[in-house]
């Protein structure tokens, strides 16, 4: 199974982008990992409902090719490290190949970017910048990857 991980614009934060690639480079010891850089829009006479729908068409490319689809919302599931960990495991034993994970740009996600998703997850009822939800996600996986495979880091 790979882990694709499409973001919309560059982290600009030093430090969390030393945390993703902290993380990015953890996780690939359990699966290979890819984290193309789509284009931020940032439009200060358009809509927000533009802003998102024009950054979702490229989000929804990435997707394209992914056995599945997984978009990162506040209003989906909420599983804890251990359910994420069988989720994992659930999705490579059926032999998904790749599995997208959706984050949406400084506006979220376009509502068809959440109905492409086959799974609508939260990473917690608070709410992230899409830069630090990069680098907790990636780090959610790597502690999901180590309790599929019996490691310590999770306890």
């Amino acid at each position: 199974m790979r882990l694709l991980i499409p973001l919309v614009g560059k982290t600009r934060e030093p430090y969390l982008d030393a945390g993703i690639r902290d993380y990015t480079n953890r996780l690939s010891h359990f699966v290979p990992v890819a984290l193309p850089v789509l284009r931020e829009r940032y439009g200060r006479r358009e809509p927000d409902e533009a802003i998102k729908a024009a950054e979702a068409a490229p989000l929804l490319e990435q997707a394209a090719a992914a056995g599945l689809c997984v978009a990162l919302d506040p209003g989906g599931i909420s599983p804890d490290s251990h359910e994420l960990a069988g989720l994992l495991t659930q999705w490579e034993e059926r032999g998904i190949g790749t599995v997208c994970f959706l984050i949406g740009g400084h506006l979220g996600l376009h509502r068809s970017v959440l109905a492409r998703a086959n799974v609508v997850m939260s990473l917690s009822r608070l709410t992230f910048t899409h830069e630090m939800t990069r680098l907790i996600l990636l780090e959610q996986l790597y502690r999901a990857c180590t309790i599929k495979a019996g490691q310590k880091y999770h306890k």
